[in-house]
């Protein structure tokens, strides 16, 4: 099966399709097929991908070479916000089965299969329609191979440490701001300080750094995993990191840093899985209420099981082999069903 995996991902627009289209590509690989990779980004992607087969390069100023590349594959991945309608609907006519990771009901996406694994994904009134295949909710959520088994968390009477996390490239500038709270209010408290790849805030984080500071530069899947289990609570990003931490089961604060997490967070926070302090620019007051909140061994145990009852359905079938299934079964569907063949 020939699949190829489209995607961005740089210091400038962030690493988090990247990140979920790794775990993608995790999860195949482990079936015994391996993807290949085109991704719009800079020298930093080789770094995140790791071993995978990788063309980096523009390819939305370069169609033609992304077409030349992918025509007649089996599958082709797509997980993009700078792709426009056109651009899907080219692919779609040049591959067997063009398959879109959306976040939000970003467009009107030609013949293929969406697929939205967030938890909010059944909320979105994605249209009916005949020439579309909808794949909805966290049954369908690619979660990096370091989460998929997982010791059972340590729920501390006290609270010692914290995870600060704000993505791969912090654009907002929080980590410096929010560091420099949590030494100023909780010198006592171990703080793990997420430092992403594309981050050009260090010189002002270094600054705010105490003895129970530690800075973590560009940590791998294990050591992100290594970090929530060992940490009490979490102040994060309201991203794809968000269900990483719920499936270790880290009772989290989260923080709105872009638009593309206004629903994801609100639906967390519905179903009372994180504490949701809002959008960045509120006052850093909002957070220290919910760290008191969180510093009760029972809220802190309360919302550790919850998470982990939530997110297990992630891990009872791998989702790959779910994706897999289905997708074998749309390759061969009838040529006179809805679903378009090529």
């Amino acid at each position: 099966m020939k699949i190829y995996i489209i995607t961005e991902g740089g210091s400038d627009i962030g690493f988090g399709h990247l990140t979920r289209m790794y775990a993608v590509y995790q999860g195949f690989k482990v079936r015994g097929i391996t993807p290949k990779f085109i991704v719009n980004g800079d020298d930093f992607v080789e770094d995140i991908i790791k071993e995978a087969e990788c063309e980096i390069f523009d390819w939305i100023d370069n169609k033609a070479r992304l077409f030349d590349l992918i025509k007649g594959a089996d599958i082709a991945i797509i997980d993009s916000y700078l792709a426009d309608k056109s651009l899907y609907e080219e692919i779609s006519n040049i591959v067997k089965l063009p398959v879109y990771y959306d976040d939000n009901n970003r467009l009107e996406y030609p013949r293929g299969v969406v697929i939205n694994g967030n938890i909010h994904a059944k909320d979105l009134n994605y249209p009916e329609r005949g020439d579309i295949v909808y794949l909805l909710g966290m049954e369908y959520l690619p979660l990096r191979m370091e989460f998929w088994d997982l010791p059972e968390k340590e729920i501390r009477v006290n609270m010692e440490s914290i995870m600060i996390t704000f993505g791969g490239d912090d654009v907002k500038n929080m980590t410096p701001k929010v560091l420099n709270f949590l030494v100023e209010e909780y010198p006592g408290l171990k703080k793990y300080v997420i430092i992403g790849r594309g981050f050009r805030n260090i010189d002002e984080i270094e600054k705010y750094v105490d003895n129970k500071t530690f800075l973590v530069y560009h940590p791998d899947g294990k050591k992100i995993r290594d970090i929530m289990l060992d940490s009490d609570i979490a102040i994060s990003a309201g991203g794809q990191t968000l269900y990483e931490l719920a499936r270790v089961g880290v009772p989290t604060i989260a923080v709105i840093v872009a638009e593309n997490q206004i629903g994801n967070v609100k639906k967390f926070e519905e179903l009372g899985l994180v504490e949701n302090v809002g959008w960045w620019d509120e006052p850093l007051s909002n957070i220290k209420s919910k760290i008191l909140k969180l510093s009760s061994y029972k809220n802190r145990k309360e919302k550790s099981d919850l998470l982990r009852e939530r997110i297990s359905m992630i891990s009872e079938e791998l989702f790959s082999e779910k994706l897999l299934k289905k997708f074998n079964s749309l390759l061969n569907l009838d040529p006179l069903s809805n679903f378009r063949k090529i």
